[in-house]
């Protein structure tokens, strides 16, 4: 993305040299990637006091533990079932 963002804004520069337009086109690709280009849209970090962790733990919510475990779980079992029903793979 960045790389894009430098070419498309090397680019206008060149342009704007006979045109002022380009050059505030350039200024607008950069202000928009400043602005809505950075990470992805719509995470903000959580507020010190929404966490459901216990008082005095550091780790991770109990919940998003017990998603993670499932998923591992629920992944195995595919692995399992896939060796099972493939033996010749891997």
């Amino acid at each position: 993305m960045r790389g894009i963002l430098a070419t498309g804004t090397v680019v206008l520069v060149i342009l704007g040299i006979g045109h002022h337009l380009w050059w505030l086109a350039a200024v607008a690709l950069l202000y928009l990637y400043a602005t809505h280009g950075r990470g992805s849209p719509g995470t903000s970090p959580p507020s010190p006091g929404t966490t459901t962790a216990p008082p005095g733990g550091s780790g991770a919510p109990p919940d998003s533990y017990r998603a993670y475990r499932e998923r591992r779980d629920r992944q195995a079992k595919w692995e399992r079932r896939y060796r099972r029903e493939r033996p010749g793979a891997r």
